[in-house]
């Protein structure tokens, strides 16, 4: 068999064109402005590129500070670790502020919001307890926490209204610290999702599994009621990488099956990493049909004070 040759290409007659009649992303009005000393926190958003997140940050701040002028729902969905990382004060300013207009949380979210309003303290050292077994043994919290459900569930309550109204009555010396107690102040519903054997409280003797269940159950139900209005809307997931982007999909689902349709929204998540979850069932599956999605990368100490400062500055 005959080796194959190859005729070299004529590189010379390369087709070209003028640079100025190409589409370019990145143009002059784009670019981040110088900032001085002492520059204020308007300057600093002012000063950001508008390109890629930075465009995204300023494009979401604009749409919550929309979504409030015009009296639409902004739901904020949150794991624990906006508490764990000192964030309560700012998601409590926005509520007060009535930007917020209910709150999702995972059953760790009641734990450290608990914790902070007793003592302003929260976060135990896991490594260290584990050895011994003493990890997520803290009486006062299984205690506290596990009656507040109990005693909640009996009156009809759902795990958030529940914890939220025994740390107002109980006045809890930092109360003011808690993102359930500020809901339950304001008649902002605040809900909490439980995974049974997720949280340090169902380790404790006073755990009781029904009032869990059917606890948890009513904060679904509540929720899908606040999501069927989330038309112009904004739904925030701070951190929550499994178990409130699943329930805010079948919150959503529920509520156009019980014909809300929910189209136009948008959808925001922030964390450090982009997990499957939080981009597939917050950022692309609610909005296929209409809105948008948004994923801001980085650490929530850092983005929500940034996002929140943003929405203030719109505002």
């Amino acid at each position: 068999m005959a080796r194959k040759t190859f005729r070299p290409l004529d590189f010379a007659a390369a087709k070209t064109y003028p640079l100025k009649r190409r589409f370019s992303k990145v143009n002059q009005a784009l670019l981040g402005k110088k900032l001085h000393k002492g520059a204020p926190f308007a300057s600093f958003i002012h000063a950001l590129p508008d390109i890629l997140a930075a465009h995204n940050l300023k494009e979401v701040a604009r749409t919550v500070a929309r979504a409030h002028r015009s009296e639409k729902t902004v739901l904020l969905g949150m794991g624990a670790h906006p508490i764990k990382v000192g964030l309560s004060p700012l998601i409590i300013d926005f509520m007060e502020r009535g930007v917020v207009s209910a709150v999702a949380m995972n059953g760790a979210g009641i734990i450290h919001d608990f914790e902070m309003a007793y003592m302003g303290r929260t976060s135990e050292d896991v490594a260290a307890s584990l050895k011994d077994g003493s990890f997520g043994m803290a009486e006062e919290t299984g205690a506290f926490v596990n009656d507040a459900i109990t005693i909640g569930c009996g009156r009809g309550e759902g795990i958030g209204k529940a914890v939220g109204e025994a740390i107002l009555s109980h006045k809890l010396p930092r109360r003011r610290l808690s993102i359930l107690a500020t809901g339950a102040r304001l008649g902002i519903p605040v809900t909490v999702h439980v995974g049974i054997g997720t949280d340090i409280i169902h380790m404790h003797p006073k755990v009781d599994g029904k009032s869990l269940g059917e606890g948890s159950l009513r904060d679904f139900r509540t929720l899908s009621t606040v999501v069927a209005t989330l038309e112009k809307g904004v739904f925030l997931n701070l951190g929550s990488a499994v178990i409130l982007p699943e329930v805010f999909l079948k919150a959503l689902s529920l509520a156009r099956n019980l014909g809300h349709p929910v189209r136009n929204l948008t959808t925001v998540n922030v964390d450090f990493l982009a997990h499957y979850r939080p981009l597939t069932n917050v950022v692309s599956r609610p909005t296929m049909h209409g809105g948008k999605g948004y994923h801001l990368t980085g650490h929530l100490e850092i983005m929500v004070p940034l996002l929140f400062g943003a929405v203030l500055e719109e505002l």
